[in-house]
């Protein structure tokens, strides 16, 4: 039971670790062996310190964040750093439409890092569809299949059950998902190939190993084609 108490468990592993240190040595002379293990017994000065108990404050909460974006979730009230990426992130401010600028969001696990882009993204796809722009808007790159495939879950939900986002589309491009769905619905992103390169979703998702073969291969240059000027992000 001993070992479930993390003081106690670090006790035991040290302990371990130091009697593995003092034998693989194995010192002849006395004293200097006699060295070696107060050195590792040292709390202060030795080898091993801690443990160390690290308190996590709560991120903080953005004030006077009404107004960023056009759209987004009405449940969702964001942190300081995502109002801050929001702000740099949205394609219109009250001057008019403006380019998003380039951005890089470096904060803790479970902070909200995919917020802080994907809502500026859906909320220009939304409002630059509902405009009759085409195009893909923004290219979300992914170095594994695996985080393809969580965002692309994700984002369908996302659109499916947001009316304010009913108009914007979505597809998924990488090596495992080939299919058939032509339409964005809650359990699947777009993903025929042949439907993207007909009419290319506003938000696209791949790998970098897919993007150089889309870039290459002739028969996907009308993808291309039809977002040289729509292109906004690249995530």
């Amino acid at each position: 039971m001993s070992s479930l108490i993390p003081v106690h468990a670090s006790e035991h592993v040290l302990g371990g670790v130091s009697e593995y240190l003092a034998s693989a040595f194995s010192l002849r002379n006395p004293e200097t062996s006699n060295a070696l293990k107060a050195f590792l017994d040292d709390t202060e000065r030795g080898m091993f310190h801690g443990p160390y108990v690290r308190v996590r404050l709560p991120y903080a909460r953005a004030i006077g964040w009404d107004g960023i974006l056009d759209w987004m979730p009405s449940w969702f009230t964001p942190y300081h750093h995502q109002a801050e990426a929001f702000r740099r992130l949205r394609s219109r401010d009250e001057h008019g439409e403006r380019r998003p600028d380039p951005t890089l969001v470096i904060t803790g696990t479970g902070s909200g890092k995919t917020e802080s882009f994907l809502y500026p993204v859906l909320d220009h796809a939304a409002s630059a569809r509902a405009e009759g722009h085409t195009g893909v808007k923004a290219l979300l790159l992914y170095l594994m299949n695996a985080l393809a495939n969580d965002q692309a879950d994700r984002l369908a939900k996302l659109i499916a059950n947001e009316p304010a986002l009913a108009g914007a589309t979505a597809g998924i491009y990488t090596g495992e998902a080939r299919g058939s769905v032509k339409k964005v619905t809650a359990q699947s992103l777009i993903n025929d190939r042949e439907e993207i390169r007909l009419n290319p979703p506003d938000i696209l998702l791949t790998n970098y190993k897919m993007l150089d073969q889309l870039l290459l291969r002739p028969e996907d240059r009308e993808i291309w084609r039809k977002s040289a000027t729509s292109l906004q992000y690249l995530v």
